[in-house]
């Protein structure tokens, strides 16, 4: 038994790596900063999710796993606020998502009032 729960915690601290580095690869590659948020999130909830998760294993029932636990629940609660924060901190800056076509700023809610509508020529 014991010998399955350590193996299943090798597991789940490989995917929690791997999710990591695809995440920071995202972090790379995606063109602007609401995008590079989302691979951010990822790396925050998933990754460190799987991360806490194998440690957790291999510590076993002691007080190193109760402060895994309350290191994946600040995780938990703290990223998503983070990241809203950020992306409302970024839309009011002025900052434009990166979109295909120009019709789809439309989208964007007006309330803010910080981008200009495209004109449309008749």
């Amino acid at each position: 038994m014991e010998q399955a729960l350590q193996y299943l915690s090798w597991v789940l601290i490989a995917s929690g790596s791997v999710v990591v580095v695809v995440g920071a690869l995202g972090l790379i590659r995606m063109p602007d900063v609401f995008t590079r948020m989302h691979a951010a999130g990822m790396i925050d909830t998933m990754g460190a999710t799987l991360l806490l998760a194998g440690m957790a294993l291999t510590a076993g029932l002691s007080l190193v796993t109760l402060k895994l636990l309350v290191l994946w629940l600040l995780f938990i609660f703290t990223s998503p606020v983070a990241g809203h924060a950020l992306a409302r901190a970024a839309l009011y800056a002025g900052v434009r998502p990166h979109l295909n076509d120009d019709n789809h700023i439309e989208r964007v809610p007006a309330k803010y009032g910080l981008f200009s509508q495209p004109e449309k020529e008749q």
